[in-house]
């Protein structure tokens, strides 16, 4: 007798995705509805094949059984969506470079890239001050990038894209603050250690944030927001709120909007807020 065909992914049943949607949510805040369960069967069986469960329902079993063990970050990685671009809303950095950096002439600001995916948004910022801030302050400048997902943080840390992720950036950007790829390395580019040595990469997962004790000068926290629903929106803004100083300006993604929220940010561009106090 011929082994059966397997012709497509496995079924996510009901009982399944309902537990994969509230540990998704407890742990990463993210809501996922109906219309992802494809996405979420595609993207599991993938763990489901490099863990050598039998079945997805088995995989599930396992995660739910172990909510905070490495098996559960390794699916939040895998869920999560990590679509970005250099210079993504690029108005955002020219406000960066024309308002926010002429206010600061004693010292450089301390700038969190709070989603930071695979890492154009940190390094982007990164250009911005390389290219603005004065030659003898640069070595003053510290931006922390973070994210939820290890593998993308993998990737950020790297600073190795294909050519073609470079569109966006002028040809004398990418001489400054990239180094292109030789032989088996053809058709990538990496970000040349003097840049990359200005970011510094951690994981944080901005739906359980609590007090760091840190504070920044400006915050980006662009395109996740959408993710979340309303509680965890709320919960969000108010971590990012604590993070700022007086004075602090937050950039969220054109996408997404503060309003309903409870805070005490002023709006001060398309996307741009100012913690009040300055």
């Amino acid at each position: 007798m011929m082994p059966a065909t397997r012709t497509g992914p496995e079924a996510l049943s009901d009982r399944d995705l309902r537990a994969i949607v509230r540990l998704v949510h407890e742990r990463a805040g993210i809501a996922l509805h109906e219309g992802k369960r494809a996405l979420v069967a595609s993207r599991l069986q993938r763990r489901v094949r490099a863990r050598g469960f039998g079945s997805l329902r088995e995989y599930v079993a396992h995660v739910v059984a172990d909510p905070d063990g490495e098996e559960t970050v390794a699916l939040l990685d895998a869920i999560a969506t990590n679509h970005t671009a250099f210079f993504r809303e690029p108005q955002h950095f020219r406000f960066l470079a024309d308002v926010v950096l002429p206010g600061f002439t004693r010292r450089v600001p301390d700038i969190w890239s709070a989603a930071c995916a695979t890492g154009e948004e940190a390094y982007s910022i990164a250009m911005t001050l390389a290219d603005h801030v004065p030659a003898e302050r640069l070595a003053q400048v510290r931006i922390l990038a973070s994210d939820l997902s290890t593998r993308a943080l993998r990737a950020a840390a790297a600073g190795v894209y294909p050519l073609r992720r470079l569109a966006p950036l002028g040809l004398e950007q990418r001489r400054r603050h990239f180094e292109r790829g030789l032989g088996a390395h053809e058709g990538l580019a990496r970000v040349n250690d003097r840049l990359r040595s200005l970011v510094r990469f951690e994981r944080v997962n901005l739906a359980t944030l609590g007090e760091t004790g840190r504070q920044f000068d400006v915050i980006f926290c662009r395109n996740v927001m959408i993710y979340f629903d309303r509680a965890v929106q709320q919960r969000v803004v108010a971590a990012l709120e604590r993070h700022l100083r007086p004075g602090g300006w937050l950039f969220i993604s054109h996408a997404e909007s503060l309003n309903g929220l409870r805070h005490g940010l002023r709006w001060v561009a398309p996307a741009i807020y100012q913690r009040r106090g300055a």
